[in-house]
């Protein structure tokens, strides 16, 4: 899981080797990669809603 979340996160910024990401598909499950992306991008996106709440001042 540790491997798996490492590899999300790498693709994400962008900083993920070609290989390593050969790597991936041939040792995890993609199915795993998806919904571990699926998850971490919607944290990204709730954490700028809150950051952006946090900012502005409410109405």
């Amino acid at each position: 899981m540790w491997s798996q979340l490492q590899s999300v996160i790498a693709a994400f910024f962008g900083v993920q080797s070609n290989a390593k990401r050969e790597h991936d598909f041939k040792h995890h499950n993609p199915k795993a990669l998806i919904a571990i992306a699926i998850v971490l991008f919607i944290a990204f996106i709730l954490g700028v809603l809150g950051l952006v709440q946090l900012v502005l001042p409410a109405r």
